[in-house]
């Protein structure tokens, strides 16, 4: 295996913050690494250093002859004034590039809704990602370094992206490194780990889930030791103690201090925990879309006398009832924000009209973290303490300030003016903020942003015991796998689609669509008749994906058969009331129709899982 590039003994510290401290490791021909860490870690950071971008203040990092590296920033600055082809193109014909089979999949996975004479500067942000991944993929560099390549993508674009890195970073073609906070996406692309942390880089075999149980198994072994060595220390002070007064009277300030030490250590890291907080009683009406239609016109002019316009939903009737968890999908502009603004009540439908309990309390985590601008002369416990001055979480009263530090802001975090803040702790701000109000409602619209896996993993813990209505817009497919009993999606035709199989029925309906992009693997040359009746053996990814969909069905029947229950409790508790038998027993035909679909659903995917 052909080594690429190195660190040796890098160290690098920002202000007062020492980022990587002596860090020394190597990236070889066919690795594909994902980069983890909580938010200021110095993730990014170690790919600009790996990159050349930024020198270290000691160590060296080498590269082997020839070896080029390609980096995607954060940050898409696109010059204005260059269209699309001159940016991933330049002056190369076409002729040149039209007739590679990669190339062309990259413009059919990233590009395909694009002009490429298009300005840039006309572009909306997921355009401008793809436009600044597909410069790089048409490329042939030996190392591609991506910093949160899936900002911006919807769930469509990141399985294509997932697909292709990991067909194309295979052995002998060079090496991926990548930072990113979608966990479906590093299992299903990355074969190994690094974990950045208090200046340190530990590596880790494997994809994020063998990652998490390595870290697992990691942390139980560190507890069996450091209790061990608390033994050890209280043998020791026990025996201190019982020595005679002249020899332990000079020690004893020692003594104290050691056993202030044992009592009070630390944590070796800090740890999020995010509370369970009360939330208002939920009736049983929620919230019902009633033929519900949203368009926007746009306003006649002189060159289009005709009012133009556009329905994102179109005579759609949708009930969400006490308890529902919906995850939502679609492409980007399919109106996934306009359905929340109209579940919060921010928006008014064209016609029809959105129902509300009379005990629903709504919050909404919007994806503008510029809402917090206003706040920004505040401290994080301050802008809490406007909220609420007291709540009660987990059946303990708790301060403001007492409840910002479980969830992961230090005592010296907490006091920080909101405008000092990184975007991952305004999130974290956002989030709170919206707990304090004990909401029975919770609409989130792209929650992941900014978030590093470990308080995604925390955010999910909470999320899991959430007993209102949720529903999640996301493109996190490893999030709304986890917290979501259901999935709907927009697909553009002004419907809600009910999705049985979940994110893979959606990704199968939109590779079915007429015009749609389809992945890169399908676009090879056509097999022969042969090759399409073979049937292939099924690939380790293909099992964990089947793996997960076996979870994921299991649970939505679990929850099928908990409904199925209380609405015969309920039917025999209303055997008098006609119609509202009727009314429950159509709802258990409709249970009924969905679980046929899930358990062949379940089949299937249990024969893919082997």
């Amino acid at each position: 295996m052909a080594h690429l590039l190195g660190a040796d003994s890098v160290s690098l510290t920002l202000g007062t913050r020492t980022l990587l401290d002596e860090v020394s490791l190597g990236l070889d021909d066919g690795m594909r690494v994902g980069v983890v860490g909580p938010n200021g870690a110095g993730k990014s950071t170690l790919l600009r250093v790996l990159a050349g971008i930024q020198a270290p203040d000691s160590g060296r990092v080498t590269r082997a002859g020839g070896v080029r590296v390609a980096v995607l920033d954060q940050r898409d600055e696109l010059p204005a004034g260059k269209t699309v082809r001159d940016l991933v193109h330049g002056d190369a014909d076409e002729h040149t590039w039209a007739t590679d089979p990669r190339i062309r999949s990259v413009h059919s996975g990233l590009l395909g809704d694009l002009s490429l004479e298009e300005d840039v500067a006309n572009l909306s942000g997921g355009q401008r990602r793809r436009v600044a991944l597909a410069a790089l993929l048409v490329r042939d560099d030996e190392v591609l370094a991506l910093d949160e390549p899936t900002n911006h993508l919807d769930v469509e674009g990141v399985a294509w992206l997932a697909e292709h890195l990991a067909e194309r970073y295979a052995r002998g073609n060079g090496a991926l490194v990548v930072v990113t906070h979608d966990r479906w996406f590093l299992d299903a692309v990355c074969t190994r780990m690094w974990e950045v942390n208090d200046g340190g880089v530990e590596g880790y075999e494997g994809g994020y889930a063998a990652y998490v149980l390595a870290r697992a198994e990691r942390s139980r072994t560190a507890a069996v030791t450091e209790e061990k060595r608390q033994n050890l220390l209280r043998k020791e002070l026990a025996w201190l103690r019982r020595g005679a007064p002249a020899r332990t009277s000079k020690p004893k300030f020692r003594i104290d201090a050691a056993t202030e030490l044992i009592a009070d250590e630390p944590a070796p890291r800090d740890q999020l925990e995010l509370t369970r907080m009360a939330t208002s009683r939920l009736g049983k009406d929620v919230l019902d879309l009633e033929d519900v239609t949203v368009r926007f016109d746009e306003p006649a002019t002189a060159d289009s006398p005709a009012v133009r316009g556009r329905t994102l939903l179109d005579d759609v009737t949708w009930r969400l009832g006490p308890g529902d968890r919906y995850g939502i999908v679609g492409v980007n502009g399919a109106g996934k924000t306009t359905l929340l603004r109209l579940l919060a009540g921010r928006l008014e439908p064209t016609s029809g009209r959105v129902k509300r309990g009379k005990t629903v309390q709504v919050a909404e985590l919007t994806q503008d973290v510029e809402d917090l601008d206003e706040l920004a002369d505040l401290r994080v416990v301050e802008v809490i303490e406007r909220e609420k001055r007291t709540v009660v979480a987990g059946g303990k009263e708790l301060t403001a300030a007492q409840l910002v530090e479980r969830l992961g802001f230090t005592k010296d975090r907490a006091r920080t003016p909101v405008r000092d803040l990184s975007g991952g702790e305004r999130r974290r701000l956002q989030l709170l903020r919206l707990l304090v109000g004990e909401p029975n409602v919770l609409l989130l619209d792209e929650p992941t942003n900014d978030l590093d896996t470990d308080t995604l993993a925390a955010l999910e813990d909470l999320l899991d015991g959430w007993p209102g209505t949720l529903i999640v817009v996301s493109h996190d497919r490893y999030l709304l796998e986890r917290v979501c009993d259901r999935q709907v999606a927009l697909l553009g035709d002004g419907a809600i689609r009910d999705l049985p199989g979940g994110v893979e029925q959606y990704l199968e309906l939109r590779r079915a669509a007429p015009g749609t992009a389809r992945p890169a693997a399908a676009l090879a040359e056509a097999p022969s008749s042969a090759a399409d009746d073979a049937q292939p053996a099924p690939s380790a990814a293909d099992q964990r994906a089947a793996r997960k969909e076996v979870q994921r069905v299991e649970r939505r029947l679990s929850k099928i058969a908990e409904l199925e229950a209380r609405l015969h409790e309920k039917m025999a508790a209303q055997a008098t009331d006609h119609q509202a038998v009727q009314r429950l027993d159509a709802e258990l035909r409709a249970l009924a129709e969905e679980r046929d679909a899930l358990e062949e659903l379940w089949l299937a995917a249990a024969e893919s899982a082997g």
